[in-house]
């Protein structure tokens, strides 16, 4: 271990640094803050750091991806996201639900719509919820159910509201 100011693990053998759990939480905040600016310069150093520490995961091309829209560069936001690496179908779902809006915000409604609807469409194995970014989809599609209509006036938009769960979510492992 080394020593200083806090123990952390030792460099894993590819030379990168290891990032603790808080580490990471911390440079995706930053991240998110570039992004919020459309600053893509900062949030693309940040993201892509965090593409090495933690490959296939869809937090690091959702925020680089935010920072382009925020930029009002949608096409380049959709390809990041086209691009991105997926761990697993949770990660890649995530991946395309952004993508749909991306490519909503890029006047390429037909591919946003069929890229959401395949995402809202994709079946579930038995007992288990609907993700949080399969209801974006779903709300971006017009498909929110009836019961949480009434509860949408009152809670924030549909992708901050995603946005903050992918924060969560990215439980950065």
């Amino acid at each position: 271990m080394m020593q200083g100011w806090r123990s952390r693990p030792e460099a894993p053998a590819s030379g990168l640094p290891s990032l603790t759990a808080q580490d990471v939480r911390l440079l995706t905040q930053a991240g998110f803050l570039a992004s919020g600016q459309g600053d893509v310069g900062r949030a693309r150093r940040i993201f892509n750091g965090l593409a090495l520490a933690r490959p296939g995961r869809a937090f690091h091309a959702v925020g680089l991806a935010l920072a382009f829209l925020n930029a009002a560069r949608t096409a380049e936001a959709v390809d990041v996201l086209a691009q991105a690496q997926a761990a697993d179908d949770g990660e890649r779902e995530t991946l395309d639900t952004w993508r749909g809006l991306a490519l909503q915000l890029d006047g390429r409604a037909d591919e946003s719509r069929r890229l959401l609807r395949a995402v809202a469409d994709a079946p579930l194995p038995a007992g288990t919820p609907e993700s949080e970014s399969r209801q974006l989809a779903r709300r971006l599609l017009g498909d929110a159910p009836a019961s949480s209509a009434a509860a949408a006036a009152d809670t924030p938009p549909a992708a901050f509201s995603s946005l903050q769960g992918l924060h969560r979510a990215a439980s950065f492992r």
